[in-house]
């Protein structure tokens, strides 16, 4: 695995699979608009909105963390993206909402996932 897109679909599809096991209701990925992105939209166990990001790394000792990507910049345009999201979608968002961040790392066929919340 190469290519950054793929480690990041990847990184994605690993993440949507932990999010299901723990329980939480994968509702939407890649939500887009012109001015942003939010990775994977989903319900938790309390019915609270959560919408991740998702920030992949791999190989054995990366250059960077996955939590080394989630910069200043990027934290604004997640803000940004999930306050539009969960304006235009009030019957989702009416027992709140908040932004995760899933860090992944990918070694061989293993994934790290973490998971920080209300980032």
């Amino acid at each position: 695995m190469t290519k950054k897109s793929e480690i990041g679909i990847a990184g994605e599809e690993a993440g949507a699979k932990y999010l299901k096991s723990i329980g939480y209701k994968v509702l939407e990925r890649n939500y887009r608009q012109k001015f942003g992105e939010i990775d994977i939209v989903a319900l938790d166990s309390k019915k609270i909105l959560v919408l991740f990001e998702v920030k992949t790394v791999a190989g054995e000792d990366p250059m960077f963390t996955s939590e080394d990507q989630m910069t200043k910049q990027k934290t604004f345009k997640t803000r940004r993206i999930a306050e539009f999201y969960a304006n235009n979608h009030e019957s989702l968002s009416k027992k709140g909402w908040r932004i995760d961040l899933l860090a992944i790392k990918i070694v061989g066929d293993k994934y790290r996932i973490k998971h920080y919340e209300n980032i």
